[in-house]
């Protein structure tokens, strides 16, 4: 019987996790610093396991949920010597694609496979089991675990080779930040020419300019409750690798630059652990 690992059971972890052990019939071992959160997953019917180590000896596909390209590395160190060929990882962090395919030739190197996966769409989704999944890795694979990334998310498409999928996500997430600063500079303009915020919204259903983050952000700005959806700290992430990407491949993005700046000093002002939308405090200020 085949055996799930999954590492990181952080705010989309969590729940991404507790829908393959709700909707899976596999043994599902979890593993996270935090031991609260695999408390809540061994409550739920899987398997505390007591190290990253013991989750590479145990299971035979193996998904990672961590923040940071560091992280990453860290776990896969753990994993790597542990690893029996045949194995498949999948990586659903967002983190830095050229890590990410280095990584994944080391997992070649003892028999084994890597995907990466991230997701788009935030806590609510990942809830549902409605996140968008983007894959990068060997098609043959993709389609192996495509029913265990299909109890995560109800969207999954295959990008190309290995770092694609994080590649389209930064594309994505450097869309999202800029669209999101938009709705931000818009509303402030209009507030500061004295116009009604609700008759504002409203107008703006009216033209080309309606778009998903004014009318899913509408009423965090208004009232002003940023309680986290998506964390200020890891757009912050997401805004530097796109900008760190168009470095490497000699692309000027002035947009993803403007908007690099507003979510550095959104960080520096104590905001990080705030909804990304928050960063509307930044563009209000200045």
């Amino acid at each position: 019987m085949m055996r799930i690992g999954f590492i990181g059971l952080g705010i989309m972890g969590e729940s991404m996790c507790e829908n393959i052990v709700k909707k899976s019939e596999k043994e599902v071992f979890v593993y996270d610093i935090n031991q609260e959160q695999v408390k809540k997953l061994v409550d739920l019917g899987a398997k505390a396991a007591s190290s990253n180590q013991e989750i590479g000896e145990k299971c035979d596909v193996i998904i990672s949920m961590v923040p940071k390209s560091s992280n990453v590395i860290e776990v896969y160190n753990e994993l790597l010597p542990t690893l029996k060929p045949g194995r498949i990882l999948i990586d659903m962090s967002t983190i830095d694609p050229s890590v990410s395919r280095k990584l994944s030739e080391s997992v070649k190197e003892k028999g084994c496979s890597m995907l990466d996966a991230p997701v788009v769409k935030s806590k609510p989704a990942a809830i549902k089991g409605e996140l968008g999944i983007y894959i990068g890795g060997d098609r043959k694979v993709y389609e192996e675990v495509k029913p265990i990334l299909l109890w995560m998310g109800n969207n999954v498409i295959h990008m190309g080779d290995n770092g694609s999928g994080l590649v389209m996500k930064i594309c994505h997430n450097m869309l999202v930040a800029q669209i999101q600063n938009g709705v931000n500079e818009t509303i402030t303009l209009a507030e500061n020419s004295g116009l009604n915020f609700d008759d504002v919204v409203t107008a703006i259903s009216y033209g080309g300019g309606q778009n998903f983050y004014l009318d899913g952000k509408k009423g965090a700005i208004k009232e002003g409750d940023f309680t986290t959806a998506f964390s200020v700290e890891n757009m912050n992430k997401d805004i530097n690798l796109a900008v760190n990407l168009g470095t490497e491949l000699e692309i000027k993005l002035p947009g993803a630059e403007n908007v690099k700046r507003v979510y550095e000093q959104a960080v520096n002002r104590g905001f990080s652990k705030e909804d990304f939308s928050a960063t509307i405090k930044i563009v209000r200020d200045n």
